[in-house]
């Protein structure tokens, strides 16, 4: 199962009998993430002069995930209690997935976390679980930084720094870098000790990319004290290897 992607280099986990689920019931959302993800390519300056939006990459897979028919949905599971036939709402529950589609019977829901804070795992598990839980989706899944990617980010920039030449902050202009006042003192502080491409880039990883943001072994944590347990559960995490410097 999606053993295209771990060809490519892709963390991939599943739980709670997913991958029986997609092989013998969904495989078609088996292809559907092969095609969106395969051959999928980032622009080392994509995230060098990503601001505060969505990240382009991100952004171009959900567009193809919606051409897929993969739909932002907004979930809504409503409990009654009648009496007769006085019927009262006890309890209505709503949840927003990115990515919802139908697959025959069965229900596939997917969260995309190139980079939130990593609460948002919380947030996205619980909301797999409830629903689950209601019959309401078959399985839950989350494409999030990759291993390999979270470890190797800073090599990745260096090595743009390195090959762009970059000495100062006028040299990233053209990248659409814009740090704040507090970043700015922070990368002059650390370029004074250990040079400025090295200070940029350990700056700008440790705070654009950090440990508190969403990325695979924050997840993988998550999912191994049980959070979204016992919801199917499919876990992709995206390589080094689809950065381009």
């Amino acid at each position: 199962m999606l053993n295209n992607l771990r060809d490519a280099g892709y963390d991939v986990l599943a739980l709670h009998h997913a991958a029986a689920i997609l092989q013998h019931d969904m495989p078609g959302a088996i292809a559907d993430l092969e095609s969106v993800l395969i051959g999928l390519e980032i622009p080392i300056e994509e995230i060098v002069g990503g601001g505060g939006g969505e990240a382009p990459s991100t952004q171009r897979s959900r567009r193809r995930l919606t051409e897929l028919g993969w739909i932002k949905s907004n979930v809504t599971v409503r409990k009654f209690v009648a009496f007769g036939e006085d019927e009262r709402e006890t309890q209505s529950l709503s949840h927003e997935i990115d990515h919802v589609k139908a697959f025959e019977d069965w229900v596939f829901a997917l969260e995309i976390e190139w980079n939130n804070k990593d609460p948002f795992f919380d947030r996205d598990l619980e909301s797999f679980k409830r629903l689950h839980a209601e019959g309401a989706i078959s399985i839950g899944a989350i494409i999030t930084r990759g291993q390999s990617l979270q470890q190797n980010l800073r090599q990745l920039l260096l090595d743009f720094a390195n090959r762009e030449g970059i000495d100062s902050l006028a040299d990233l202009d053209p990248y659409n870098y814009a740090p704040t006042p507090r970043q700015r003192r922070m990368i002059e502080a650390r370029a004074a000790r250990d040079g400025f491409r090295q200070g940029w880039v350990d700056v700008f990883v440790s705070d654009k990319f950090g440990e508190a943001t969403t990325h695979w072994r924050k997840l993988k944590d998550r999912v191994d004290r049980g959070v979204g347990n016992p919801c199917p559960l499919l876990l992709i995490g995206i390589p080094a290897t689809v950065v381009k410097v």
